[in-house]
């Protein structure tokens, strides 16, 4: 087995999966825009299980697992690696799915959802529902190592309804997984309160303890890469994974913040738009709306901008409003 996670410089710093978010499309801006050393590993989307083993369900859900070519390209040059996401509850189709991933021959790793806690998802005993049930999830672990080749990974939180730190994370050590990222949360405090980086250290003093392989993340209200690396002194992870801290600055992931302007917040979204839509269309557009107030804000005329990009109905439509935006004709 090839795995990266033992190989890759320290600390890694990884961009989390995040729903409708963390597409072929949004890595590449992200990547285009970091350090090599200073962003190591991507996630995609997470993927059904049930529908990547299911032949109705996979035209579905197989667009989760897409990587443009220019995509792969750009983390070949910068030696980024890529990890697919899968959820579930069936260990035979964690395996299928598993075998299929490592198939399209696109991914340097598989991670499994532990630690989403949307309730439909949970309903479902799914995603962090597993924290309560970890017979089953180490079975989940090792039908995916069984179907693959590729490192297998887990995302999970400190506990469901209550912090159970070294209970739960070690009984996921006891089936050697790749890497641990832990979200600092329980799944009943979703992204409320602070994250609890305490724990995070704790699970690592007990990785340590045992003298187990498996790398540990910690993420958690991470928003500049300054912090991330104080995690990493502070608490001895081996890397951080950040989320929703890249919305408030695509450019974080540089050891060296440049001074960002409007131009470049303009030519990146100009740049994000058009490689949407040759990779999606206009079908999916709305889905393009929530990035907008990345990049529109910070200047005379955001709100406004921002007001028309979101009643705009086309790509070509939203490239429009920026060209006529008072600021775009000042830079241009």
């Amino acid at each position: 087995m090839n795995n990266f996670w033992q190989t890759i410089n320290q600390p890694i710093i990884a961009l989390a999966p995040m729903e409708d978010v963390t597409d072929t499309v949004f890595r590449e801006v992200i990547r285009s825009v970091s350090q090599p050393e200073a962003l190591n590993v991507l996630f995609t989307e997470f993927t059904s299980t049930d529908g990547l083993t299911n032949e109705k369900g996979l035209k579905h859900v197989v667009h989760r697992l897409a990587v443009n070519d220019s995509e792969r390209e750009l983390l070949v040059a910068t030696g980024t690696k890529l990890v697919a996401q899968i959820w579930g509850s069936d260990p035979e189709k964690f395996m299928k799915s598993a075998q299929l991933i490592s198939a399209l021959g696109l991914f340097d790793g598989i991670d499994i959802n532990m630690g989403c806690p949307v309730k439909k998802v949970v309903k479902k005993q799914c995603c962090s529902a597993l924290i309560n049930n970890p017979d089953l999830a180490k079975e989940i672990v090792l039908a995916t190592q069984e179907g693959t080749d590729l490192p297998v990974s887990v995302k999970t939180r400190l506990g469901f309804n209550a912090v159970i730190t070294e209970k739960w994370i070690g009984e996921l050590l006891e089936v050697h997984p790749a890497a641990i990222t832990i979200h600092g949360r329980t799944q009943k405090m979703l992204s409320t309160g602070l994250a609890m980086w305490d724990e995070i250290g704790k699970a690592v003093q007990l990785r340590n303890n045992l003298n187990s392989n498996t790398l540990i993340l910690g993420n958690g209200d991470i928003s500049s890469y300054e912090m991330a690396l104080n995690k990493v002194l502070e608490f001895g992870v081996d890397g951080v994974m950040v989320g929703t801290g890249v919305f408030k600055n695509p450019w974080m992931f540089n050891k060296i913040q440049p001074d960002i302007t409007v131009e470049m917040r303009l030519a990146l979204l100009i740049k994000h738009i058009n490689l949407f839509d040759t990779t999606w269309g206009c079908k999916h557009f709305n889905i393009l709306k929530r990035f907008f107030k990345i990049y529109v804000n910070g200047f005379e005329g955001a709100a406004e901008g921002r007001d028309k990009l979101m009643h705009a109905k086309s790509c070509e439509e939203a490239l429009e409003v920026i060209r006529q935006l008072a600021i775009f004709k000042q830079i241009s």
